[in-house]
């Protein structure tokens, strides 16, 4: 056991020694040694994780320099911040699978929009950050400028103007963490996210340019130059959950090797998942990893894992063993 560590991490290496437990304890060991030899780390969010309130321990695992490059979805990347400035309107509902259409729709016209047990507050979180980061959007264009969807996100954070409704300790965000560090995000089809449809909405009417906001195809160009310069010692790919979040990311090596020709580019140097997908429903998210080693993705001796279990509470316990809690 190891001395040096926390008694979480204590805890987990006394009795979580078989089947998903014992993954989830070689997993979070394979991650450290990848960070101990110099790889760096891509971190992929899917699902609600920022909505389950995962920035309070993620945002010190990017303070602690644990992750060097992020996947995450729209909604990931915008749920962080509603969680920062409209926290005490959220409501939970413990009995949500009790719930009855009529049950639901109450919510709907109380602008409570649920995501499982959580309701997240239309006005309060949705709107406050309109407001501003439209303006973000109509000055870059006046300027004819162009930026990623999370690099407007930086700009709202850093620029200070939603502190007055700070409602969480600043320290459990981690897009702050991340704006902090200018830490890059990849966020793959953040049109589907409310933020998202709020800028194609502007586009409709003809107030804003779809180019203001750059695309996806340069997310990937982006991720292919990040790649390239920081793969020296190896990359590694720990995946929470399924989805666009991982799958985008994850072909930036078989893009580089196959269609630019460089044979030279390696693979992926760790790889991890936390799924509940089910592999014989032909879910690629359910996939075993050495599946991605016929896609080029991952080499025959890539470190690989899969813990089959609820990212929400996987994926505290590795952080907390890689923060030596």
């Amino acid at each position: 056991m190891s001395t040096s560590k926390g008694s979480i991490s204590q805890f987990i290496e006394k009795y979580y020694l078989h089947f998903n437990a014992a993954a989830l304890v070689d997993a979070a060991k394979g991650y450290e040694a990848q960070l101990n030899k110099g790889s760096k780390m891509l971190v992929s969010l899917a699902g609600a994780m920022s909505t389950a309130e995962l920035g309070k321990i993620f945002a010190e695992m990017i303070r602690q320099d644990k992750v060097q490059i992020i996947s995450c979805t729209g909604a990931n990347l915008e749920e962080d911040i509603m969680n920062l400035v409209a926290h005490s309107h959220y409501e939970r509902v413990p009995n949500y699978r009790d719930l009855t259409p009529q049950d639901e729709w109450d919510l709907l016209e109380r602008g409570m929009n649920r995501v499982t047990d959580t309701c997240i507050p239309e006005e309060e979180a949705f709107r406050r950050i309109q407001k501003h980061i439209v303006k973000l959007w109509k000055d870059a264009e006046a300027k004819g400028e162009r930026y990623l969807p999370h690099e407007y996100m930086y700009k709202l954070l850093l620029s200070g103007v939603m502190e007055e409704h700070y409602e969480i300790d600043l320290k459990d965000s981690w897009m702050y963490a991340a704006a902090e560090k200018n830490l890059p995000i990849i966020c793959p089809g953040w049109e589907d996210s409310t933020m998202g449809n709020i800028f194609a909405s502007y586009v409709l009417k003809g107030e804003l340019k779809a180019s203001t906001m750059k695309s996806g195809i340069e997310y990937m160009t982006f991720l292919a130059d990040w790649y390239t310069e920081n793969s020296k010692n190896g990359i590694g790919f720990f995946q929470i959950g399924g989805g666009i979040a991982g799958d985008f990311p994850i072909c930036v090596v078989p893009m580089l090797y196959q269609d630019m020709e460089r044979p030279e580019t390696p693979f992926w140097s760790y790889f991890c998942q936390i799924s509940d997908s089910t592999t014989s429903f032909g879910s690629y998210s359910g996939a075993v990893p050495n599946e991605k080693i016929t896609w080029g993705k991952l080499d025959i001796d890539t470190p690989k894992f899969i813990i089959e279990s609820d990212a929400t509470i996987v994926a505290p316990l590795i952080f907390a063993y890689l923060l030596d809690m």
